[in-house]
This record gives structure tokens, sequence and C-alpha cells, in this order.
């Protein structure tokens, strides 16, 4: 089989789609780079939203049109809340729920081509790369979540909490170093829960993973503020462990927080921050927030607008918030309009502007190592761009003579000015620092 794979949502979702592609690979089957290509297509599907779930019908539809030969498997969210919607959609041929997604490479392979010959002969540990990657490898370390935000629906989609096993991580994690990863970032829906239904912890595997991979680069996702020990700071005295942490809070007020069933108040929230930063120096701090959770109101805004600004954040996530059916925040009374939605989302799309900015002019004149992950144009003197990410994960994009190959390579580079937009910065690498990877 010739298969294309492709995802709406989480970084978990990507991770997903990484993992199948070795799986398909190791099997003998193809993975390809467009659904043109294709004679499978596979839709990783999301329904966080309702909007997300829009989006997932749309997207398989569009992959109908684009390849009308092509049998389409769906699975993700989506397909586990609402298979009946995507049952009828022309072209879907399989749909396999969150439950099943650990058998999914034979589930497709049995029940779409039983009889196909594999297209390649994969010898025992060769690792192929998902072509959608790059530099940066998604590492699934659990599922499920036991959290009950009530805004949230994947607590029904993904179900209860499932970590895998410390030796399946660890050797995971090795044989995407030996395929040429430099980076790895340990992801699941709920990552601070790992290890409880197995008798161990995040903490725990991070320790496991530093000392038993020589990966160069080692980042954690999202982690929820109230899964954070005390002692969690020590494992940042490994400069391999990446210097960022986003910690989602959702609201700057105590009483939305409240309606939201968030196990964090604002003041602990304060406390997590400024222990982390003392204990991780140059830390980039990024988070999300909600705007308009029914019965926000004016106060209860302008409280999440002045602990923002409190904290300071290296980037913001900002996003309105939609009822999903099936959700206890859906029932509930004081639905915010849409016009004081919008008007929220601009002030603190403004103020999140504002404070990435300041985080990025911090660096300004330092030399900190990046990770080169994608090749861009031609300058008009010559020079080709590059962009990558500092280990505190800030954008940076640098020009070099077109001989020059840095992808995939971490290399010092002098961090000189801010880009127009204040997003990024512009970065000088030396001449010779293309040649080998510069280690963390």
């Amino acid at each position: 089989m010739r298969i294309y794979l492709t995802t709406l949502g989480c970084r978990l979702n990507e991770a997903e789609n990484a993992g199948w592609a070795r799986g398909f690979q190791a099997a003998g089957h193809r993975v390809v780079d467009t659904p043109a290509q294709a004679n499978v297509v596979l839709v990783n599907t999301c329904a966080v939203t309702t909007e997300a779930s829009r989006k997932s019908r749309k997207l398989v539809y569009q992959l109908h049109r684009l390849n009308p030969n092509a049998r389409i498997v769906v699975t993700g969210c989506y397909a586990e809340l609402e298979p009946a919607a995507l049952a009828p959609l022309a072209g879907v041929d399989l749909i396999v729920g969150n439950r099943d997604k650990a058998r999914l490479v034979n589930l497709v392979s049995e029940l779409l081509d039983p009889h196909a010959m594999p297209e390649l002969v994969v010898e025992t540990g060769e690792t192929h790369i998902y072509p959608g990657s790059r530099t940066r490898a998604f590492i699934k370390v659990q599922d499920g979540c036991r959290n009950h935000c009530t805004f949230c629906v994947v607590t029904l989609a993904r179900g209860e909490e499932r970590s895998r096993p410390l030796a399946d991580i660890v050797a995971e994690v090795n044989e995407l170093h030996d395929a040429g990863f430099q980076e790895a970032v340990l992801t699941g829906v709920h990552l601070g829960g790992y290890g409880a239904d197995l008798g161990a912890s995040l903490d725990e595997l991070v320790s496991v993973l530093l000392a038993n991979t020589s990966i160069p680069r080692l980042r954690l996702s999202s982690l929820e503020p109230w899964d954070l020990r005390p002692d969690f700071w020590r494992l940042w005295e490994n400069p391999r462990l990446m210097p960022h942490l986003h910690l989602p809070l959702q609201s700057g007020c105590d009483s939305t927080l409240r309606r939201m069933g968030r196990r964090c108040d604002t003041d602990t929230f304060a406390g997590l921050a400024a222990a982390a930063r003392v204990a991780i120096p140059d830390l980039s701090l990024t988070s999300d927030l909600m705007v308009g959770f029914p019965g926000e109101t004016e106060a209860e805004w302008t409280a999440t607008v002045a602990f923002v600004q409190e904290i300071g954040f290296a980037h913001l996530h900002v996003f309105a918030f939609s009822p999903r059916q099936g959700t206890a925040a859906a029932r509930m009374r004081g639905q915010v309009v849409n016009v004081d939605k919008r008007r929220r989302s601009q002030q603190l799309h403004e103020l999140a502007a504002g404070m990435k900015a300041a985080h990025l002019k911090r660096y300004l004149g330092q030399t900190r190592p990046v990770l080169w992950e994608r090749e861009g144009t031609l300058q008009p003197d010559g020079r080709r761009c590059w962009t990558g990410y500092t280990d505190n994960y800030l954008a940076v994009e640098t020009a070099v003579p077109p001989t020059s190959h840095l992808t995939n390579r971490i290399t010092p580079a002098l961090l000189t000015t801010l880009s127009p937009d204040g997003a990024s910065l512009w970065a000088e690498v030396a001449a010779s620092a293309d040649r080998r990877p510069m280690e963390n």
C-alpha cells in the first residue's frame, strides 16, 4: 500500500501519525508525501471544539475529491465520538476509534488490502523518518485523561489514562536518534499524569531518558500546573532538558477557573512560575488562554488581563470558547456573545504580541544553540535563509551561503535583531558552524 497520513489537532496526533508511519514502513508499505500518490489515505481527526469536528469532516471530503480512488481511513477523537457522522462520507472505508489505535496498522493492512505484497524490504532495526516530522520527533508516552475540565471533551474521546512502559519509550527515543533526529518532544493527553497506572511518574521517565539516551535535546510538551511537584525543577540540572515549559493557564481569574473545573488557582500558578524561573535559567514560559468562557464578566476579564501582565509569557495561544456538545460548559448559563469574544481576543492577542517581543529582546546579543529545521528562500545577495529554534524555543532565522547546509544541525548562533513583526529573531551563524552539530 502507498499510504498518506495527515492530521488535525494536537501534538499527540502528530506523534501518533509518526508512529504509524514507522509501523507501515516496517510492514513493507510505502508512506508518501501527497494524497495524489496514495491508494490509502489516513486522517487523524480532532473534536476538541465543534469547529474542529467540522474541519475534520471537511478534510475527509477534500481528500476524497483530490483522490477519489484512494481508500480513506479515519481515526482520532472525532472518529471516536461521532462515527455515525463519518460513515456516510464518500470514500470512507474504515473508521478506527481511539481505543483501537494501537492496532491501527494491522487493522488497515488486514481489512483494506489483506493480500497486498510489500513494496519495500525493511531490514530489522531500520528506521524510516515520517515525511512530515523533519528534525523534532514527537513521542507519545501516554493517552487518556483523568481530569474533568468542564469545557473539554477529550476525557470522553480518549478514555482512561494509559501509560507506555519506560523501556519502550527509551527504545523509541534511541531508535529515532539513530535515525538522525536531534530532539525528542514528550507528548500525551495528560503528560503530567504519566506513570500513575504503572507505579511510575513523569519525573522518573525524564530521569531515565536522560540517563539512557544520548539525543541532544529532550523537551516536554504541555503540562497541567497541578502535576508539578516541588522537586520537579531539579531535572533541569541536566542541560539536555530544554528550558521551555508550556503550562496551560486558561484563565487568570479564580472564579472563572472554578467554573472551568481547573485544579489550580492564580496564586498557585504564580508560585509555580516564580519557582520555575529561579530554577531554570533563561526559561521560556508559554501558556493557553481561553476567551469568553460562559459567565465571564467584564470584571473577570479584567482580572485575567491583569494576571497575564503580572506573569508575563514568552508566547500565548489565545482561543475563544466554543460550546462542545457533551461538555458541562456547553450547558452553562451566561454564554458570552461573539462580539465580546472577538473584542477580548483582540485585546489579548495584542498583549501577547507585546510580551513575546519583550521576551525575545532579552536575548539580543546572546549566542544560543539553534536546531535548524527548514531551508527557505534565496536572498538577493545569494545567501539562503534557514529557520530553527533555540534551546528555549525562540524562533530564529538566518542566512548563509548557498553551499552551507544547516538542516538538522545544532549550531551556535548570535542573536542580533528582532524581526519587524516582533515574532522571531535574526541570527548570524559562523562560517564554520554548519559543518558539525553542536551538542547542548
